[in-house]
């Protein structure tokens, strides 16, 4: 019988293949615990227009992280911190901080999508990756300074 599968199954395939199985697999197992559908003409136009419109959701998405990679690429952020006189900083700058700086510029980033390989603990000039969708990622240039 064949089935589509709504779940990833490590033996079978992944959500979304049709695979063929054996009709009391698929009739006792499957199917009742929500794994698979049977493989009809309707389920299969759905399964179809349904990876369209996935397909055309994540293209949307990629276009979206594109625009808000370009607006950070421009940017040079300024992240304001307390600082001592050597230069060190009273605290760190962390990627929540850098979050709310790109909010003040009116770009929105998830924090937990910037990466910081350890929080800036001095004033400077700082590179940062930010990974936006799938593929799309960006370098943010920041500059640490100290509040007057």
């Amino acid at each position: 019988m064949k089935v589509i599968l709504r779940k990833d199954i490590s033996t079978l395939g992944d959500a979304g293949e049709v695979v063929d199985v054996k009709n009391g697999y698929a009739n006792n197992y499957l199917i009742p615990q929500g794994i698979a559908l049977r493989a009809t003409e309707g389920t299969l136009k759905a399964l179809e227009t349904e990876r369209k419109q996935q397909a055309r959701k994540i293209e949307q998405q990629r276009i979206a992280a594109r625009e808000v990679a370009d607006k950070v690429q421009q940017l040079n952020l300024k992240v304001l911190a307390k600082a001592g006189e050597s230069g060190k900083l009273f605290g760190t700058v962390t990627s929540g901080d850098i979050a709310e700086a790109l909010s003040n510029e009116g770009v929105s980033v998830d924090r937990r999508k910037i990466s910081l390989e350890s929080p800036i603990k001095t004033l400077g000039a700082y590179e940062v990756g930010v990974k936006l969708f799938m593929d799309v990622s960006a370098t943010l240039k920041i500059t640490v300074e100290a509040e007057s």
